[in-house]
Protein backbone atom coordinates (compact mmCIF):
# COMPACT_ATOMS: atom_id res chain seq x y z
CA UNK A 1 0.00 0.00 0.00
CA UNK A 2 1.13 3.48 -0.88
CA UNK A 3 2.47 6.14 1.54
CA UNK A 4 2.92 9.75 1.72
CA UNK A 5 5.96 11.15 3.31
CA UNK A 6 5.30 14.69 4.46
CA UNK A 7 7.27 17.83 5.26
CA UNK A 8 7.43 17.38 9.19
CA UNK A 9 6.34 20.27 11.26
CA UNK A 10 9.77 20.75 13.92
CA UNK A 11 8.65 23.75 15.80
CA UNK A 12 5.35 25.25 17.52
CA UNK A 13 4.92 27.86 14.68
CA UNK A 14 6.99 26.53 11.90
CA UNK A 15 5.27 27.10 8.57
CA UNK A 16 7.79 25.59 5.68
CA UNK A 17 11.21 24.07 5.02
CA UNK A 18 13.53 24.32 2.35
CA UNK A 19 14.17 20.14 0.63
CA UNK A 20 17.86 20.57 0.50
CA UNK A 21 18.69 17.18 -0.75
CA UNK A 22 17.42 13.70 -1.49
CA UNK A 23 19.58 11.02 0.17
CA UNK A 24 17.82 8.28 -1.77
CA UNK A 25 16.88 7.98 -5.16
CA UNK A 26 13.54 7.49 -7.26
CA UNK A 27 13.03 3.62 -7.47
CA UNK A 28 15.26 2.83 -4.49
CA UNK A 29 14.44 0.78 -1.66
CA UNK A 30 14.39 2.54 2.12
CA UNK A 31 13.22 1.46 5.51
CA UNK A 32 11.24 2.69 7.91
CA UNK A 33 13.68 5.23 10.09
CA UNK A 34 16.36 5.23 7.19
CA UNK A 35 17.85 8.79 5.85
CA UNK A 36 15.38 9.90 3.26
CA UNK A 37 16.33 13.59 3.00
CA UNK A 38 17.60 16.71 4.31
CA UNK A 39 15.62 19.77 5.39
CA UNK A 40 16.20 22.75 6.51
CA UNK A 41 14.54 25.62 8.50
CA UNK A 42 15.35 28.64 9.68
CA UNK A 43 17.54 27.62 12.16
CA UNK A 44 19.25 24.39 11.26
CA UNK A 45 19.73 21.71 8.52
CA UNK A 46 17.62 18.23 9.84
CA UNK A 47 17.92 14.99 8.44
CA UNK A 48 14.27 13.30 7.42
CA UNK A 49 14.12 10.04 8.11
CA UNK A 50 11.19 7.67 6.50
CA UNK A 51 8.52 7.42 8.13
CA UNK A 52 7.37 4.22 5.87
CA UNK A 53 9.04 1.47 4.48
CA UNK A 54 9.13 0.40 0.72
CA UNK A 55 10.12 1.65 -2.50
CA UNK A 56 10.48 5.37 -3.40
CA UNK A 57 7.85 5.54 -6.17
CA UNK A 58 8.22 9.49 -6.97
CA UNK A 59 9.34 12.39 -5.70
CA UNK A 60 6.65 15.52 -5.52
CA UNK A 61 9.34 18.46 -4.83
CA UNK A 62 12.66 19.38 -6.48
CA UNK A 63 15.53 19.81 -4.23
CA UNK A 64 15.40 23.26 -3.52
CA UNK A 65 11.99 23.78 -3.08
CA UNK A 66 10.44 25.83 0.14
CA UNK A 67 7.37 23.35 0.75
CA UNK A 68 4.65 23.98 3.54
CA UNK A 69 4.45 22.19 6.33
CA UNK A 70 2.36 18.85 6.24
CA UNK A 71 2.35 19.15 2.48
CA UNK A 72 3.25 16.10 0.75
CA UNK A 73 7.19 15.37 -0.76
CA UNK A 74 7.18 12.37 -1.77
CA UNK A 75 5.50 8.44 -2.14
CA UNK A 76 6.81 5.11 -0.88
CA UNK A 77 4.95 2.25 -1.92
CA UNK A 78 5.14 -1.50 -3.11
CA UNK A 79 7.77 -2.40 -6.32
CA UNK A 80 5.22 -2.92 -8.14
CA UNK A 81 1.24 -1.61 -6.91
CA UNK A 82 -0.16 1.09 -9.37
CA UNK A 83 -0.52 4.22 -7.35
CA UNK A 84 -3.08 7.10 -8.36
CA UNK A 85 -1.12 9.40 -6.92
CA UNK A 86 -3.74 12.46 -7.34
CA UNK A 87 -5.88 10.49 -5.48
CA UNK A 88 -3.56 9.29 -2.90
CA UNK A 89 -2.86 13.41 -2.29
CA UNK A 90 -6.65 14.67 -2.74
CA UNK A 91 -7.50 11.59 -0.04
CA UNK A 92 -4.98 12.35 2.79
CA UNK A 93 -5.71 16.41 2.70
CA UNK A 94 -9.01 15.51 3.19
CA UNK A 95 -8.25 13.32 6.36
CA UNK A 96 -6.00 15.95 7.68
CA UNK A 97 -8.46 18.61 7.64
CA UNK A 98 -11.22 16.64 8.93
CA UNK A 99 -9.41 16.18 11.57
CA UNK A 100 -7.35 19.42 12.09
CA UNK A 101 -8.33 20.86 15.54
CA UNK A 102 -8.43 24.90 16.15
CA UNK A 103 -5.96 24.96 18.77
CA UNK A 104 -3.19 22.03 20.02
CA UNK A 105 -3.49 20.84 23.54
CA UNK A 106 -1.01 19.81 25.52
CA UNK A 107 -0.83 16.11 25.87
CA UNK A 108 0.43 13.28 27.68
CA UNK A 109 3.90 13.20 25.64
CA UNK A 110 6.26 15.27 26.99
CA UNK A 111 6.52 19.26 25.13
CA UNK A 112 8.84 19.78 22.35
CA UNK A 113 11.87 21.63 23.67
CA UNK A 114 12.28 23.13 20.42
CA UNK A 115 8.80 24.96 20.28
CA UNK A 116 9.66 26.31 23.75
CA UNK A 117 12.93 27.66 23.35
CA UNK A 118 13.56 28.02 19.28
CA UNK A 119 10.25 28.15 17.35
CA UNK A 120 10.59 29.54 13.95
CA UNK A 121 9.26 32.83 13.31
CA UNK A 122 6.58 33.10 10.85
CA UNK A 123 7.81 34.70 7.62
CA UNK A 124 8.92 38.40 7.42
CA UNK A 125 7.60 40.73 5.16
CA UNK A 126 11.07 41.74 4.38
CA UNK A 127 13.13 41.13 1.41
CA UNK A 128 15.01 38.28 2.97
CA UNK A 129 12.05 35.99 3.77
CA UNK A 130 10.95 35.73 0.04
CA UNK A 131 9.20 32.13 -0.55
CA UNK A 132 11.88 31.18 -3.60
CA UNK A 133 14.22 32.54 -1.21
CA UNK A 134 15.47 35.08 -4.20
CA UNK A 135 16.49 38.16 -3.10
CA UNK A 136 15.99 41.40 -5.16
CA UNK A 137 19.41 41.45 -6.31
CA UNK A 138 18.62 38.09 -7.70
CA UNK A 139 20.88 35.89 -5.02
CA UNK A 140 19.24 32.77 -4.45
CA UNK A 141 20.11 31.74 -0.60
CA UNK A 142 18.33 29.43 1.79
CA UNK A 143 17.04 30.85 5.05
CA UNK A 144 20.09 29.59 7.21
CA UNK A 145 22.42 30.35 4.35
CA UNK A 146 21.43 34.22 5.08
CA UNK A 147 21.10 34.30 8.70
CA UNK A 148 25.08 32.59 8.54
CA UNK A 149 25.87 35.50 6.17
CA UNK A 150 24.20 38.00 8.27
CA UNK A 151 25.97 37.26 11.75
CA UNK A 152 29.30 36.81 10.29
CA UNK A 153 28.87 40.26 7.66
CA UNK A 154 29.03 38.78 4.30
CA UNK A 155 27.67 40.11 0.98
CA UNK A 156 26.11 37.17 -0.41
CA UNK A 157 26.05 38.88 -4.00
CA UNK A 158 29.98 37.52 -3.57
CA UNK A 159 29.10 33.94 -3.25
CA UNK A 160 28.57 31.37 -6.16
CA UNK A 161 25.95 29.13 -4.95
CA UNK A 162 26.35 25.54 -4.77
CA UNK A 163 22.69 24.38 -4.64
CA UNK A 164 20.08 23.54 -6.56
CA UNK A 165 19.63 26.53 -9.31
CA UNK A 166 22.71 28.09 -7.79
CA UNK A 167 21.28 28.55 -4.74
CA UNK A 168 23.79 29.69 -2.13
CA UNK A 169 23.64 27.07 0.54
CA UNK A 170 25.35 27.18 3.92
CA UNK A 171 28.52 25.26 3.20
CA UNK A 172 29.28 28.41 0.50
CA UNK A 173 29.02 30.70 3.09
CA UNK A 174 30.97 28.80 6.00
CA UNK A 175 33.77 27.86 2.81
CA UNK A 176 33.61 32.15 1.81
CA UNK A 177 33.94 32.92 5.61
CA UNK A 178 37.11 30.43 5.85
CA UNK A 179 38.56 31.91 2.75
CA UNK A 180 38.70 35.12 3.95
CA UNK A 181 35.30 36.45 5.00
CA UNK A 182 34.96 38.75 7.77
CA UNK A 183 34.00 36.28 10.37
CA UNK A 184 31.33 37.16 13.34
CA UNK A 185 31.43 36.67 16.89
CA UNK A 186 31.90 32.98 18.20
CA UNK A 187 29.69 32.68 21.26
CA UNK A 188 31.84 30.00 23.10
CA UNK A 189 35.23 31.68 22.55
CA UNK A 190 36.59 34.34 25.09
CA UNK A 191 36.86 38.31 23.98
CA UNK A 192 40.88 38.71 23.22
CA UNK A 193 42.22 41.84 24.83
CA UNK A 194 42.14 44.94 22.82
CA UNK A 195 43.75 48.11 23.46
CA UNK A 196 40.97 51.08 22.69
CA UNK A 197 42.17 53.00 19.41
CA UNK A 198 41.79 56.86 20.30
CA UNK A 199 40.33 59.23 17.59
CA UNK A 200 36.57 59.32 16.18
CA UNK A 201 34.39 57.17 17.45
CA UNK A 202 32.60 54.37 15.26
CA UNK A 203 29.15 55.68 13.54
CA UNK A 204 26.06 53.55 15.26
CA UNK A 205 25.22 50.19 13.61
CA UNK A 206 21.39 48.84 13.11
CA UNK A 207 21.99 44.94 13.53
CA UNK A 208 18.58 43.15 12.30
CA UNK A 209 17.52 40.46 14.78
CA UNK A 210 17.99 36.94 12.77
CA UNK A 211 14.86 35.01 12.73
CA UNK A 212 16.41 32.43 15.64
CA UNK A 213 16.85 35.65 18.02
CA UNK A 214 13.70 37.13 17.31
CA UNK A 215 12.09 33.74 18.23
CA UNK A 216 14.18 33.31 21.55
CA UNK A 217 12.62 37.05 22.38
CA UNK A 218 8.95 36.33 21.67
CA UNK A 219 9.48 33.32 23.50
CA UNK A 220 10.86 34.46 26.66
CA UNK A 221 9.01 37.15 26.50
CA UNK A 222 5.65 34.98 26.50
CA UNK A 223 7.54 32.90 29.32
CA UNK A 224 8.49 35.99 31.31
CA UNK A 225 4.60 38.12 30.81
CA UNK A 226 2.62 34.40 31.38
CA UNK A 227 4.50 32.11 33.79
CA UNK A 228 5.13 33.63 37.36
CA UNK A 229 8.42 32.79 38.32
CA UNK A 230 9.68 32.44 41.25
CA UNK A 231 13.63 31.29 42.21
CA UNK A 232 15.36 28.99 44.48
CA UNK A 233 19.81 28.88 45.14
CA UNK A 234 21.91 26.69 46.87
CA UNK A 235 25.49 25.64 46.78
CA UNK A 236 27.01 22.37 46.42
CA UNK A 237 30.05 20.70 47.58
CA UNK A 238 31.75 19.85 44.52
CA UNK A 239 35.23 18.11 45.93
CA UNK A 240 33.62 14.47 45.39
CA UNK A 241 32.09 15.08 42.12
CA UNK A 242 35.43 16.63 40.95
CA UNK A 243 37.62 13.73 42.28
CA UNK A 244 35.81 11.02 40.87
CA UNK A 245 35.56 12.99 36.94
CA UNK A 246 39.30 12.99 37.48
CA UNK A 247 39.64 9.02 38.61
CA UNK A 248 36.47 8.60 35.64
CA UNK A 249 38.51 10.36 32.94
CA UNK A 250 42.03 8.51 33.42
CA UNK A 251 40.59 5.20 32.58
CA UNK A 252 38.76 6.55 29.51
CA UNK A 253 41.23 6.25 26.57
CA UNK A 254 39.75 8.79 24.12
CA UNK A 255 39.51 12.27 25.16
CA UNK A 256 36.16 12.86 23.45
CA UNK A 257 34.89 10.48 26.02
CA UNK A 258 35.73 12.41 28.97
CA UNK A 259 32.73 13.67 31.01
CA UNK A 260 31.92 16.90 32.40
CA UNK A 261 30.77 18.46 35.48
CA UNK A 262 27.77 19.10 33.30
CA UNK A 263 26.99 15.30 32.73
CA UNK A 264 26.96 14.40 36.29
CA UNK A 265 24.19 16.83 36.97
CA UNK A 266 22.06 15.94 34.43
CA UNK A 267 22.23 12.32 35.72
CA UNK A 268 21.70 13.65 39.34
CA UNK A 269 18.87 16.07 38.66
CA UNK A 270 17.29 13.57 36.42
CA UNK A 271 17.35 10.73 39.53
CA UNK A 272 15.82 13.44 42.06
CA UNK A 273 13.18 14.15 39.56
CA UNK A 274 12.04 10.92 40.12
CA UNK A 275 11.25 11.99 43.49
CA UNK A 276 9.34 15.40 42.71
CA UNK A 277 7.33 14.17 39.79
CA UNK A 278 5.89 17.90 40.42
CA UNK A 279 8.57 19.68 38.41
CA UNK A 280 8.91 17.21 35.51
CA UNK A 281 5.50 18.95 34.64
CA UNK A 282 3.57 20.76 32.70
CA UNK A 283 0.73 22.94 33.74
CA UNK A 284 -2.53 22.34 31.29
CA UNK A 285 -5.12 24.16 31.95
CA UNK A 286 -6.95 23.01 35.29
CA UNK A 287 -4.16 20.06 35.91
CA UNK A 288 -0.13 19.34 36.06
CA UNK A 289 0.64 16.80 33.69
CA UNK A 290 3.66 14.92 35.26
CA UNK A 291 5.41 13.33 32.55
CA UNK A 292 6.29 9.59 33.15
CA UNK A 293 9.65 9.69 31.15
CA UNK A 294 12.52 12.51 32.45
CA UNK A 295 13.73 13.95 29.45
CA UNK A 296 16.69 16.65 30.01
CA UNK A 297 16.91 19.61 27.60
CA UNK A 298 20.23 21.07 28.00
CA UNK A 299 20.75 24.57 26.52
CA UNK A 300 23.60 25.24 23.62
CA UNK A 301 24.78 28.43 22.63
CA UNK A 302 24.91 28.59 18.59
CA UNK A 303 25.61 31.87 17.05
CA UNK A 304 23.56 34.42 17.80
CA UNK A 305 21.12 32.29 19.87
CA UNK A 306 20.18 29.37 21.83
CA UNK A 307 19.23 25.35 20.80
CA UNK A 308 18.24 22.94 23.10
CA UNK A 309 19.15 19.70 22.79
CA UNK A 310 17.43 16.62 24.53
CA UNK A 311 18.87 14.00 26.87
CA UNK A 312 16.11 11.32 26.71
CA UNK A 313 15.39 9.08 29.93
CA UNK A 314 18.04 10.63 31.32
CA UNK A 315 17.34 8.65 34.94
CA UNK A 316 18.21 5.29 33.39
CA UNK A 317 21.35 5.81 31.19
CA UNK A 318 25.01 5.68 32.42
CA UNK A 319 26.72 8.66 32.44
CA UNK A 320 28.88 7.39 29.52
CA UNK A 321 26.13 7.21 26.94
CA UNK A 322 24.42 10.85 28.44
CA UNK A 323 28.13 12.48 28.04
CA UNK A 324 28.51 10.92 24.60
CA UNK A 325 24.79 11.60 23.28
CA UNK A 326 24.54 15.35 24.45
CA UNK A 327 28.30 16.06 22.74
CA UNK A 328 27.22 14.52 19.37
CA UNK A 329 23.90 16.50 20.00
CA UNK A 330 25.23 19.70 20.92
CA UNK A 331 27.94 19.55 17.98
CA UNK A 332 24.89 18.62 15.31
CA UNK A 333 23.36 21.89 16.83
CA UNK A 334 26.62 24.18 16.72
CA UNK A 335 27.04 22.62 12.43
CA UNK A 336 23.23 23.47 11.98
CA UNK A 337 22.72 19.60 10.82
CA UNK A 338 20.41 18.53 14.03
CA UNK A 339 18.36 15.76 13.84
CA UNK A 340 14.87 16.25 14.68
CA UNK A 341 14.98 13.93 17.32
CA UNK A 342 17.65 16.14 18.81
CA UNK A 343 15.19 19.32 20.43
CA UNK A 344 11.97 17.28 21.19
CA UNK A 345 10.86 16.37 23.91
CA UNK A 346 11.81 17.94 26.61
CA UNK A 347 10.28 17.90 30.01
CA UNK A 348 13.05 20.00 32.54
CA UNK A 349 15.92 21.70 31.55
CA UNK A 350 18.96 22.98 32.15
CA UNK A 351 21.33 25.94 31.63
CA UNK A 352 25.16 25.54 32.11
CA UNK A 353 27.06 28.52 31.70
CA UNK A 354 30.23 27.39 34.51
CA UNK A 355 32.30 27.68 31.32
CA UNK A 356 31.87 31.49 31.22
CA UNK A 357 33.30 31.50 34.80
CA UNK A 358 29.78 32.25 36.21
CA UNK A 359 29.26 32.37 39.71
CA UNK A 360 25.50 32.75 39.36
CA UNK A 361 22.49 33.57 37.46
CA UNK A 362 18.45 32.91 36.75
CA UNK A 363 17.32 31.27 33.89
CA UNK A 364 13.73 32.11 32.27
CA UNK A 365 11.66 28.54 32.25
CA UNK A 366 10.64 27.06 28.80
CA UNK A 367 7.26 26.61 28.53
CA UNK A 368 5.32 24.63 29.03
CA UNK A 369 7.93 23.22 31.28
CA UNK A 370 7.39 23.73 34.98
CA UNK A 371 11.34 24.46 36.03
CA UNK A 372 14.89 24.80 34.76
CA UNK A 373 18.12 24.86 36.48
CA UNK A 374 20.68 27.43 36.52
CA UNK A 375 24.24 26.01 37.20
CA UNK A 376 27.19 28.71 37.66
CA UNK A 377 31.36 27.59 37.70
CA UNK A 378 32.94 25.02 40.39
CA UNK A 379 34.56 27.48 42.15
CA UNK A 380 37.75 27.19 44.70
CA UNK A 381 36.40 29.66 47.76
CA UNK A 382 37.20 29.28 51.27
CA UNK A 383 35.15 27.40 52.95
CA UNK A 384 34.93 27.42 56.79
CA UNK A 385 35.62 23.56 57.70
CA UNK A 386 35.73 22.40 61.47
CA UNK A 387 36.17 26.24 62.84
CA UNK A 388 39.15 26.83 60.20
CA UNK A 389 38.85 28.64 56.92
CA UNK A 390 39.69 26.18 54.29
CA UNK A 391 39.78 26.06 50.24
CA UNK A 392 36.62 24.36 49.17
CA UNK A 393 35.14 23.52 45.48
CA UNK A 394 31.78 25.27 45.15
CA UNK A 395 29.02 25.50 42.71
CA UNK A 396 25.93 27.49 43.02
CA UNK A 397 23.03 26.42 41.19
CA UNK A 398 19.22 27.86 41.08
CA UNK A 399 16.18 26.17 40.36
CA UNK A 400 13.38 28.72 38.01
CA UNK A 401 10.21 27.12 39.28
CA UNK A 402 6.77 28.23 37.91
CA UNK A 403 4.71 28.73 41.01
CA UNK A 404 1.32 27.80 39.61
CA UNK A 405 2.30 24.35 39.44
CA UNK A 406 4.79 24.62 42.54
CA UNK A 407 5.93 26.48 45.99
CA UNK A 408 9.26 27.44 47.37
CA UNK A 409 9.19 24.34 49.97
CA UNK A 410 9.17 21.95 46.82
CA UNK A 411 11.98 24.04 45.05
CA UNK A 412 14.03 23.86 48.35
CA UNK A 413 13.77 19.81 48.85
CA UNK A 414 14.48 18.95 45.23
CA UNK A 415 17.98 20.96 45.92
CA UNK A 416 18.28 19.69 48.62
CA UNK A 417 17.80 15.93 46.87
CA UNK A 418 20.29 16.82 43.72
CA UNK A 419 23.05 17.56 46.29
CA UNK A 420 22.85 14.40 47.62
CA UNK A 421 23.71 13.16 44.48
CA UNK A 422 26.14 15.76 43.54
CA UNK A 423 27.81 15.08 47.41
CA UNK A 424 27.53 11.39 46.88
CA UNK A 425 28.45 11.29 43.40
CA UNK A 426 29.18 7.30 43.48
CA UNK A 427 25.26 6.91 43.68
CA UNK A 428 25.33 8.36 39.54
CA UNK A 429 27.35 5.49 38.77
CA UNK A 430 25.57 3.10 39.71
Amino acid sequence: MADLVSMPKLGFDMAEGILVRWVKKEGEAVDKGELLAEIETDKATLELESPHSGVVRQFLVDEGAVVAVNKAIAVVGDKDETIDIEALIGAEAMEEEAEAAPTEAISSEPASAQSAVAASQPPSSGPAAEANGKLPEGVRATPLARRIAEDKGIDLRAISGSGPKGRVVKKDVEGHAAGGGTAGPVLAGLPSLQMPELGTAPADKRVPLTKLRSAIARRMTQSRQDVPHFYVTHEYAMERVLDVRKQVNALLQSSAEKLSVNDFVIKAAALALRQFPNLNAALDGDAVIQFGRVNIGVAVAVDNGLLVVVCKDADRKPLRQISSEVRAMADRARSGSMHPDDIQGSTFSISNMGMFDVAHFVAIINPPEAAILALGSAREVPVVRNGQVVPGQRMQATISIDHRVSDGAEGAQYLQALGQYLENPAALLL
